[in-house]
């Protein structure tokens, strides 16, 4: 496998990015964090996935080694091919979508553009046991979690996280699953303050 590749970034676009490496141009499908680390003329280091098709070999670009784990871990669910793969790792981020797995959060998942609600489903078993210790912290048996069908909120998941009582406050409010989950990430608190904060940036997204 290429581990990862190391040259100039001579163009980019939200899905691809070609890098100049000793005078060949090497195309990477990329994820979005990916395509926003690499300025164009700039020297930049890509961890990357090669995968062997009869008819292809196509070459897959990550802004990190966490996102080629779970891309990795996605391909080994049936249903599921690079491309497919590469849009879910491309709208989440690591931790969101380990949480995801872990709490059998099946809306979030099933928000990706071309995941349906029974693949979502899969992912959740397939690999639900493989995301480690994020279990553990996501369902928390010793809170108490509890099997909901609140909006926002995904099956199992702890009711006395602040997070998802944020999420489901701010998708009563209107706003797509997808977007909350964007607004809210990275911030921290009590439930009130996140979704004033998440609130803030929802407002400000749609005012620009």
């Amino acid at each position: 496998m290429i581990a990862h590749v190391t040259g100039r970034v001579v163009s980019r676009d939200p899905e691809r990015l070609v890098l100049d490496v000793g005078g060949i141009g090497f195309e990477l499908l990329t994820t979005r964090s990916a395509e926003r680390l690499a300025t164009p003329g700039e020297m930049v280091t890509v961890e990357t996935f090669l995968h062997v098709r009869e008819d292809a070999l196509q070459l897959f670009g990550f802004a990190d080694a966490g996102e080629r784990s779970l891309f990795k871990l996605l391909m080994g669910v049936s249903g599921i091919g690079p491309k497919l793969a590469l849009a879910i790792v491309s709208a989440y981020g690591p931790e969101q979508l380990q949480r995801a797995i872990a709490s059998q959060d099946v809306a979030l998942l099933a928000s990706v553009s071309g995941v349906g609600r029974k693949t979502a489903q899969r992912i959740c078993v397939d690999l639900k046991d493989k995301m480690g210790g994020v279990v553990a912290a996501a369902v928390g048996s010793a809170n108490g979690a509890a099997a909901v069908s609140a909006p926002g909120v995904p099956l199992g998941a702890d009711l006395t996280d602040p997070y998802y009582g944020a999420r489901e406050a701010l998708v009563a409010l209107g706003y797509s699953l997808a977007d909350c989950e964007v607004a809210l990430d990275g911030i921290e608190g009590t439930e009130d303050e996140r979704v004033r904060a998440g609130l803030a940036r929802l407002r400000g997204a749609v005012a620009r």
